[in-house]
């Protein structure tokens, strides 16, 4: 028996040896496709071990299946980019005739990378057992000290250390030893074959690292699908969280561009701005934490939607001075609250939403909406009115990941997005997502079942329409001009639309106890030679709904103004850090004699910081220097001051000094 087995073993075993694992005849290739394979399942192993670790919070959210194929997205995309360098640099090796040394090089690279991969996973363990997360900006930050993070390893985690090193040798001896392997043993191509082949590996591996054929590619927020923002970050891996968060760094410009101040000074200054009262701030932690106290007392809070416009300035509004092409915005002038005066902080969504749902004055990094300290943790409307009972949405026509909308929220106080993979068969679809009149149907629908659910809500509806390439659905509006595609027809379109949801929602069963506030983000196109262009932040607002009698406020007004006077106009009593001021207790429009302190606004347009009293302008600039102008609402223009205010110039510093240090420390929340 033994004589007839043992000849067909050593057969099957030397044809086995024989054949080709079909990987290898790829060529040069082999080596790039079996580092994302391998990388692939290493990190999925590791995902698997996370998510089994912390199965009691991941369980509840019943997306398992959706967390492994998101994850393995993020792998993809990952590893893409470390695969990227070297087959970019392919052909000039083909060219060079030394293809042998880019096997060396590339060998060398992949392996060095899947080591790095690795070694994250291999410290994330402990990370989240400490933060609650993978590792991410905090991590990046301790590099920086690594005489001190290593003593506090040492000293802290001998054991962890032990297994990791231990952990991490065994797999970098496995991948030097495979990538050898690959290199010794694949089939050789011919010049001709590496170059006719290199466009479609190229294009596939620019494919993964997109990984979208929408609008935007992903990111991290495209990832966020809860509000536990642990279980969030357990979708993409180690190194996708740790390289978002080395490319979020340079985009964190200080305020201190414009000079420096002693501390208590900016304390002071900002304090007696927000007119909250000496007796109203609690913490001498948080600089700007206060107690605000309801200004309208009600027997039961009202719910609140935002309805955020986009690119909607007051050049597009006929009561401010412009275009006859928005009646319906136009119309609501002597319905509820207007504001005349009303001045964006920025030039971009983001900065708007900052602005109105996190309360935060401008500052010359990006906003906090894409950086990455304040992810989790940092004050918004939803977090407040989380406290208080709220259930808070965000409606979006778009993709929700864009510009880390989806990603903030979440993290920071929101339950729950909707947006364009929820809008079952909308009636148009364009560039940005479904039409404006798509999102408000959806608003609509969410509306009517927050309402039954009984439990008080925040609804954010976000616009689209209005954005280039000005995309809308036909037959809607009577155009405005030729040709079709241009912003006065999509602002018009917009418009229409707005008009219709409010016509339904006036008719609702929950007009009667919400307060909706309609706003613009920002101006369409911002320009001008100006330092600070003003006239392309004046913005539209008004408040609605409920109980609210018709009032015009004509004293300039912040965007960061809107969350304490949201809050006040609701009935809500708090604690926040907002620095902007409740209107209703500080302008005469609303009764206040005198209003004190004057009635201000901040604008950031790109590295030049404004700061507007009445129609005195104060603007900051890089390096220190201060420019002083008088704006002529008029003519929408700037004119040098015949007089400095250096007073202005002081509060102007303080107060764009203040939030680059409340974000850079995490101050901008209540504990």
């Amino acid at each position: 028996m033994n004589t007839l087995v043992q000849p067909r073993v050593a057969l099957a075993i030397a044809n086995l040896r024989s054949l080709q694992w079909p990987i290898r005849r790829l060529g040069p290739y082999s080596c790039v496709l079996g580092f994302i394979l391998i990388g692939s399942a290493a990190l999925a192993l590791s995902r698997a071990v996370l998510i089994g670790w912390q199965w009691d919070r991941v369980d509840v959210t019943d997306s398992l299946w959706s967390m492994l194929l998101q994850g393995l997205r993020s792998d993809l995309i990952t590893l893409g980019l470390f695969a990227a360098p070297a087959v970019v640099l392919l052909p000039l090796f083909v060219a060079a005739n030394r293809l042998s040394w880019w096997s060396r090089l590339s060998s060398v690279w992949l392996s060095v990378s899947l080591i790095a991969i690795l070694l994250l996973e291999f410290a994330t363990p402990q990370f989240l057992y400490e933060y609650d997360s993978r590792p991410n900006r905090l991590f990046v930050e301790y590099l920086v000290y690594p005489r001190e993070v290593s003593a506090m390893l040492w000293t802290g985690y001998k054991g962890t250390l032990a297994l990791v090193a231990l952990g991490l040798t065994a797999a970098g001896w496995l991948t030097v030893r495979h990538f050898n392997k690959y290199r010794d043993s694949v089939d050789p191509w011919r010049a001709r074959t590496v170059l006719l082949v290199w466009p479609i590996v190229v294009i596939v591996l620019f494919v993964m690292i997109r990984s979208s054929f929408q609008h935007r590619p992903a990111n991290l927020a495209t990832f966020a699908f809860c509000d536990d923002a642990m279980v969030n970050s357990l979708v993409a891996n180690s190194a996708y969280s740790v390289l978002s968060a080395v490319y979020g760094l340079k985009n964190e410009a200080t305020s201190e561009i414009y000079g420096d101040m002693p501390a208590q000074e900016i304390i002071s200054r900002v304090r007696h701005g927000m007119a909250a009262g000496p007796g109203s701030f609690i913490s001498d932690q948080f600089p700007t934490l206060h107690k605000q106290t309801a200004s309208v007392r009600r027997e039961r809070p009202l719910n609140l939607v935002i309805v955020l416009e986009e690119s909607l300035g007051a050049g597009f509004v006929e009561e401010l001075g412009g275009v006859p092409i928005t009646p319906h915005l136009n119309g609501l002038a002597n319905q509820g609250i207007w504001f005349d005066q009303l001045y964006a902080t920025g030039t971009r969504s983001v900065r708007g939403i900052e602005a109105i749902v996190a309360g935060f004055p401008p500052t010359p990094a990006l906003s906090v909406v894409k950086l990455d300290k304040s992810q989790r943790g940092f004050e918004t409307l939803a977090s407040v009115l989380r406290r208080a009972g709220y259930r808070s949405e965000f409606v979006y026509g778009g993709e929700s990941h864009f510009d880390n909308m989806r990603g903030f929220f979440l993290g920071n106080g929101f339950h729950d997005i909707v947006d364009r993979n929820d809008m079952v068969a909308p009636k148009f679809v364009g560039s940005w997502g479904a039409s404006d009149e798509d999102l408000f149907d959806k608003a609509h629908e969410r509306l009517q079942a927050l309402h039954e659910s009984r439990q008080p809500y925040f609804l954010l509806v976000f616009s689209s329409s209005n954005h280039t390439p000005f995309e809308f659905p036909d037959g809607r509006i009577e155009l405005y001009e030729q040709p079709k595609q241009t912003v006065h027809n999509a602002v018009k379109y917009a418009d229409h639309a707005l008009g219709g949801f409010l016509k339904k929602a006036r008719a609702s069963n929950y007009w009667a106890d919400t307060l909706v506030m309609v706003v613009a983000d920002h101006d369409t196109r911002v320009y001008g030679d100006e330092l600070v262009p003003v006239n392309k932040f004046h913005i539209p607002g008004v408040i609605l709904g409920a109980d609210t009698q018709p009032r015009r406020i004509a004293s300039t007004v912040s965007q960061i103004d809107l969350a304490p006077t949201l809050l006040s106009l609701m009935g809500i009593d708090s604690e926040h850090p907002f620095p902007g001021r409740d209107l209703t207790r500080t302008l005469a429009e609303f009764g206040n004699q005198p209003p004190l302190p004057a009635p201000r606004a901040m604008m950031q347009f790109d590295q030049n910081f404004a700061w507007m009293q009445d129609n005195q302008v104060t603007v900051l600039t890089p390096g220190g220097d201060v420019r002083y102008f008088t704006y002529d609402r008029r003519a929408k223009s700037l004119d040098p001051a015949t007089t400095q205010n250096s007073e202005m110039a002081r509060n102007a510093l303080a107060n764009v000094l203040m939030p680059s240090w409340l974000y850079r420390e995490q101050l901008y929340r209540v504990k």
